[in-house]
């Protein structure tokens, strides 16, 4: 069997990146910096800026009972754009697919550190794991992009009343949870095309040593063995009289 551990380093890291990314998009669905509303009437937003997010829009006030406010967006409003509406769907797409790829890259890893004997299925391995990471770093990306260009063209939400936010802010500033979803982002379609570059990914383990079939005469080993031994240093796989002998019987 073929000792593979010394070809698969940089897909180790490519595992650690995955990870580190896929707790980093959980962190961006979380939180509500994803945009920074400027507001000029400070009259309920005492502090003068919101933070809009995915689920949430927060802002700190010394009016209200609370001092600070949070409301929650859903899928169901229909007051909400559809980028948010889209980045709803796709960072929990992203999430859930990050956490199978991580299975899976952790199983192939398993495979190529740990000599399993059936690497029939190394192939598929690799190349599903990189296609989750590729697919969870493209589900990311997407809103956050998208986002971001609402951001920069300070584009409005028709908040309701009850949530004390002006419709057009007087400007927009991209927050933290976007920088942090496009690292994320990138460390994920990273590893996935250190997976989708893997050597054996793309083709078979043509010199993986022959399996035992159990018999011990009959088997690969022994039949090589038993060949070695027969044949002889002048190449004669025939085996010759020893001449003292007929010496002995002439006599």
């Amino acid at each position: 069997m073929i000792y593979l551990a010394h070809t698969a380093h940089r897909q180790f890291l490519g595992l650690i990146a995955g990870f580190l990314a896929w707790i980093l998009t959980m962190a961006t669905a979380g939180l509500n910096e994803w945009r920074l509303w400027q507001v000029e009437d400070v009259s309920v937003v005492t502090a003068g800026v919101a933070w809009v997010g995915i689920w949430r829009a927060c802002f700190y006030s010394q009016v209200l009972p609370q001092f600070e406010n949070c409301q929650r967006l859903s899928i169901s409003d229909d007051f909400l754009p559809t980028e948010i509406l889209v980045a709803q769907v796709l960072i929990m797409l992203a999430v859930i697919c990050g956490l199978a790829a991580n299975i899976i890259a952790a199983l192939a890893m398993r495979m190529v550190y740990f000599s399993v004997e059936n690497r029939r299925n190394i192939r598929p391995i690799f190349l599903l794991a990189g296609t989750l990471y590729v697919l969870t770093g493209t589900f990311c990306l997407v809103p956050l992009v998208w986002n971001m260009i609402s951001v920069v063209n300070n584009r409005a939400i028709n908040f309701p009343p009850e949530y004390n936010l002006p419709t057009v802010p007087v400007r927009q500033h991209i927050g933290s949870a976007i920088a942090l979803g496009i690292f994320a982002s990138i460390f994920m379609l990273i590893s996935g095309l250190l997976f989708l570059s893997y050597r054996y990914a793309w083709k078979a383990l043509s010199s993986e040593a022959p399996r035992d079939t159990g018999d011990p005469l009959h088997g690969p080993w022994t039949e090589t063995t038993l060949a070695q031994k027969n044949s002889l240093p002048n190449g004669d796989s025939h085996g010759r009289d020893n001449p003292a002998f007929h010496s002995e019987e002439a006599s």
